[in-house]
């Protein structure tokens, strides 16, 4: 593993500041329902939950902007909204967050993507999720399109999220590729399913063990397999770095130099959601800096590593993130 002194991580942190980097995906509102069970309902047999607070924050693509931002590093966000009174909580929560709104258009006709979590005495109760998955039509992709051209000169790296809910169709991933490759730009990729062999070209792929194992058909059952499969993805992809996320067995690499292993860094874990939005984010913050692949990663696991030890999806702390570098280096 290739560690870094703190000179060289402070140069990272302090040329990430310097960049911009365009999230394009499906953007969610995260809410949050805290409270606490007492007893079981006398109407079925579940728990009543008194809620004693309720939060807002933001989801999917919009949370990886969230990250990006917390690192500080510039974001231009890119997506959908329905035209109903969620449109209007996601674009509040964006402004205050510090971020633009531009580059979300309005879609009438269709839900704005909302997660709610319902969290008792720090259990993760039941998620209740409203949306709209359909596909958007190919004249409000061209908008999304047209939206991201325009800023494409401001843009050091893109992030393309997602989530299978209709924003990245086939034809608006591979004209961001497209564009991007021809102005030198890198993008990173967290993928789902139903477009994971769409993203050929892209600079880094990050998939999980499961969604490796759904793309592929098969169930990878140890080290051997996982690598074979990985070795697999990234010749059909063509992808510079392919970067496969192992839960326990922490983060795998495969590139022109060959696989590497980094080991998970959690010492504690409370909730993993958003754990997938740091690691893509962190990571290409990192690489618009400056940093190299293997420090990449190693900065990366870290910021796994703090925020599973938070409760909700909470973007990364960069001072925690730089202390957890420094202290397990």
């Amino acid at each position: 593993m290739e560690k870094i002194d703190t000179n060289q991580l402070d140069r990272i942190f302090q040329t990430m500041r310097k960049k911009t980097i365009a999230v394009v995906g499906d953007l969610m509102v995260d809410r949050y329902v805290w409270g606490k069970v007492s007893r079981i309902s006398p109407e079925a047999p579940v728990p009543i939950i008194e809620i004693e607070g309720e939060s807002s924050n933001l989801g999917g693509a919009a949370n990886v902007a969230a990250n990006v931002g917390s690192l500080g590093v510039s974001v231009k966000l890119f997506g959908i909204s329905g035209d109903d009174a969620e449109n209007s909580l996601l674009r509040d929560i964006i402004k205050r967050s510090g971020y633009s709104d531009d580059g979300i258009i309005t879609i009438p006709d269709r839900k704005t993507c909302v997660k709610t979590r319902v969290i008792a005495q720090n259990q993760h109760v039941v998620r209740i999720d409203r949306e709209t998955a359909s596909y958007i039509s190919e004249t409000d992709s061209k908008k999304i399109l047209a939206n991201f051209e325009d800023q494409l000169k401001d843009i050091n790296g893109v992030i393309l999220q997602d989530y299978n809910k209709g924003v990245l169709s086939p034809s608006l991933i591979q004209s961001i590729i497209e564009l991007c490759r021809l102005k030198n730009i890198p993008v990173g990729v967290d993928p789902k399913f139903d477009n994971f062999w769409e993203y050929k070209g892209v600079t880094i792929f990050k998939p999980n063990i499961r969604e490796l194992e759904s793309a592929l058909g098969r169930n990878l059952i140890n080290d051997e397999q996982i690598e074979v499969a990985g070795r697999e993805v990234r010749d059909r992809l063509e992808c510079e770095y392919l970067l496969v996320t192992a839960g326990p067995k922490g983060m795998i690499l495969f590139s022109d130099r060959g696989i590497s292993y980094t080991p998970t860094k959690a010492n504690q874990i409370h909730d993993v959601s958003g754990a997938g939005d740091t690691v893509i984010a962190t990571i290409m913050a990192a690489l618009t800096a400056g940093a190299s692949i293997q420090q990449t990663v190693n900065i990366a696991t870290h910021a796994a590593a703090v925020v599973i030890a938070e409760v909700g999806a909470i973007p990364v702390n960069p001072e925690k993130l730089r202390r957890a570098c420094l202290s397990q280096n």
